[in-house]
């Protein structure tokens, strides 16, 4: 049940959502972006401990379909192919999709769909399924648009995650170049723009090591922190290299990362 008599409804996450997206450090990146990357991310993700633990918390009970926005490489719905009638794998970037049919092939899987489109396109010629997911594909512009969009195309569950917190990169690497960032809208943004739309989720949350900076090459690393921050200056990239080599790559213990893991059921 809504809350009622409240002065909650005068907070538009939605809009504040958009606020903070604009306003923040970490910018969206292109399809072409997510192209140059995929072949990497397919292969870090194959074995990831996080899509153990999104795909152990999915009920497919009862369900013959699923739709994966923001597939990547569909290594959440292959995973779950076998168990279903058909999976749609949705995805702006066209290297993504290639992977994704070349892991279907691989596997012998034989029932994946993919489909070329953003969350901006329309998704009228998209189809319904039993169950949709948006496993780390939800820095949207527009995240009322978005929650719609997946809410519409789902017959009967929704599962997606979202980050804690809105930045990857750790305080100490923050630290070393002196650099102040705004941080991405955290998952609660989208939970209360959910409870605006009278859509009452269950949060769990999926506690992970970060691999993102994990990594013996300085280049590598480099070029890891340029893909967030955007532009580095020589002085700080200097800076960045001998903190690299004198202490980050001697690390024994992983950054942890949080995720928001928010599901709902439909009404029939």
């Amino acid at each position: 049940m809504a809350l009622i008599k409240t002065n909650l409804d005068k907070l538009d996450f939605s809009k504040l959502y958009k606020k903070q997206m604009k306003n923040s450090t970490f910018k969206s990146k292109s399809s072409s972006d997510w192209d140059k990357k995929a072949q990497n991310f397919n292969q870090n993700v194959i074995n990831s401990p996080y899509i153990k633990e999104f795909i152990k918390r999915v009920d497919i009970s009862a369900c013959e379909t699923l739709l994966d926005v923001g597939s990547g490489p569909a290594t959440i719905s292959l995973a779950l192919a076998p168990k279903l009638k058909e999976v749609f794998a949705l995805d702006y970037s066209t290297t993504m999709l290639e992977l994704a049919n070349q892991n279907a092939k691989e596997k012998e899987i034989e029932n994946l769909v993919s489909i070329h489109k953003s969350w901006e396109d329309s998704w009228e010629d998209v189809p319904n399924a039993d169950i949709v997911i948006a496993s780390r594909s939800m820095e949207v512009k527009d995240i009322k648009k978005a929650l719609e969009k997946l809410n519409e195309k789902a017959n009967k569950r929704v599962y997606l995650t979202t980050k804690v917190g809105g930045s990857f990169i750790d305080i100490e690497i923050l630290a070393q170049i002196k650099r102040d960032i705004v941080p991405r809208p955290d998952y609660i943004y989208l939970l209360n723009t959910l409870h605006s739309m009278r859509i009452f989720a269950k949060v769990d949350f999926i506690k992970t090591s970060s691999k993102k900076f994990d990594t013996q090459n300085e280049d590598e690393f480099i070029q890891r922190l340029k893909w967030s921050l955007g532009k580095i200056s020589k002085k700080e990239e200097k800076i960045l290299r001998e903190y690299f080599n004198t202490t980050y790559k001697l690390k024994q213990k992983d950054d942890g990362l949080t995720w928001a893991f928010i599901s709902w059921e439909k009404d029939l």
